[in-house]
This record gives structure tokens, sequence and C-alpha cells, in this order.
């Protein structure tokens, strides 16, 4: 069971921040994941009043503001025109609408967690995180970070001329991901490769054989088989666990499957 001694809505980030540096004080984001385990929380700190719930969109990036929920997130025209659709495919199989009215980009991002579908999309773009207090890291540097008491203000993904794609494998529609995969190719030939719940964090798979170099320039039969090879280093590069979903072996596997599919989807001819 979940107690709250206190309730606040802080008129300031920094209101926000001094209030989070007890240890008993809790960043309520959605509430979703929160209210389900058992905690006593000192002092509740709902950011709702600080206007961090809105996309904003330039010519050079994206800004999405930690109290953005998922579903602004699924049906933005902006992101879907961005990502090629990856955006909400990455989104549709949580849970359901009502669940992603109210789960918030900033406590799918902070918690870190393991089966997060919205990591290892964020994982494969162009993406940085801006915190009250240290400013702007990138995703992949905050990914492997422990929680601190810092505030994760918003996401700032840099557009580029870019393709993606999302895949995952569930054992039914609205479960836990049993594996995740993110992929987006740039046109200037730089591939970022995410893979998640495996059942561990989403992590980048870094091509440091160059296995990847010129794919987008390749027939489709060359692809085919770079592709694979790259696969093939993927499966040998992420680690794999068993639970209650999926063997270590079977992830294993669908790394080298799922990697591979979204590598050709992402990198043919009309993209994803």
């Amino acid at each position: 069971m979940l107690k709250i001694r206190n309730y606040v809505k802080p008129e300031s980030l920094e209101e926000a921040y001094e209030l989070n540096q007890k240890k008993s004080s809790c960043i309520l984001g959605g509430m979703l994941w929160l209210k389900m385990g058992n905690r006593n929380v000192g002092t509740a700190i709902d950011l709702s009043r600080l206007g961090l719930d809105e996309i904003q969109e330039t010519e050079e990036e994206f800004q999405i503001g930690a109290m953005t929920t998922l579903r602004q997130l699924e049906t933005h025209e902006g992101l879907a025109n961005y990502t090629n659709g990856a955006m909400k495919e990455s989104l549709r199989h949580i849970v359901g609408v009502q669940f992603r009215n109210r789960a918030t980009v900033g406590g799918s991002i902070f918690g870190r967690y393991g089966f997060s579908d919205v990591l290892t999309m964020f994982l494969a773009m162009n993406t940085e995180v801006e915190l009250y207090k240290r400013g702007r890291i990138s995703l992949k540097e905050f990914a492997v970070e422990k929680p601190d008491r810092d505030i994760l203000v918003r996401l700032i993904v840099k557009k580029n001329q870019v393709r993606m794609t999302y895949l995952s494998q569930r054992n039914s529609s609205t479960d836990f991901p049993v594996l995740t995969c993110a992929v987006s190719i740039e046109e200037n030939g730089q591939i970022q490769v995410a893979v998640g719940a495996c059942p561990f964090r989403a992590k980048l798979v870094e091509d440091k054989q160059e296995i990847l170099k010129g794919f987008l320039d390749k027939e489709a039969s060359e692809q085919e088989k770079i592709a694979e090879a790259f696969s093939l280093y993927a499966k040998e590069q992420i680690r794999t666990a068993g639970n209650m979903r999926a063997s270590k072996e079977y992830r294993s596997i669908l790394v080298q499957v799922l990697v591979k599919r979204a590598l050709l989807k992402a990198g043919g001819e009309n993209g994803n």
C-alpha cells in the first residue's frame, strides 16, 4: 500500500527540487507504477503546475516536457511523421489508452525500467535529457546512471533526415514486452540500434566493427547479408536473462531476429 503524508504542488522547479532533496520525498509523475508498490512517502511532489506537459516542435528539435503523457506522444502528428510511425508503434501496446492518458514521459525515462518501450525508442533517436541542476546530458549517459534527487525537466530530440522503425515481441498484446528493438538510420549513414526488455535496461548496440558501414548504399541482397552479420554481432553484445515471460536463450534468439528485421525495415527503399 502507498501511504502519503504530505501532498504538494510546487509553483517552481526550484521549489520542487528543494522538496525532493529529502529521501522520504517523491516526484509523482503519472503515479501509475508508484501506486502499485508498498511505500511510505513523506512528501509527494506533483509537477502538474509547472507547464511540463507540452510537446514543442521547431525546425531543429522536439522538446518534450516530463509531464507529457504517453498518449500525447502517440497522437502527435509531428513525431509520427518524423519517426515514420515508429513512435506510435512503440506505445500502442502499453496496457491501454486509459493508462497511456496518465503515464508520463518523465516517469518512464527517469524510472529506467528494463521493460520500457519508451526508453528503447528514445535511445535510438538523437535524444538528450534536461535535468534541473545538471542541465543537458545524452540519454545514453543518463540511462546507465542510478536515479538521484535531481528533476527531469524535458527530453530534447534533435531532428535529422532519418528513417526509423520499432519492433517488439510480446506474449500477449498489452503485456510487458519480451524484447524490444528500435533502429534509426540517418541519411549520413549513422545508425543507432537499441535493444531493451532483455530483461535489463535498454542499451545501444555500438557498431565497433563497422559492420553497418555504407548500409544504405547497398543493394537489397547485400543489405540482408549485412543485417544478418550485425544481428549476430548484437546477439553477442546484448546480455539476456530469463524470467516468467521468456528464457535467456529465447531472448538471445529474439535479439538476432528483431535486430535484423528492424534494420531491413528501416533501411529498405521506402524506409518504415
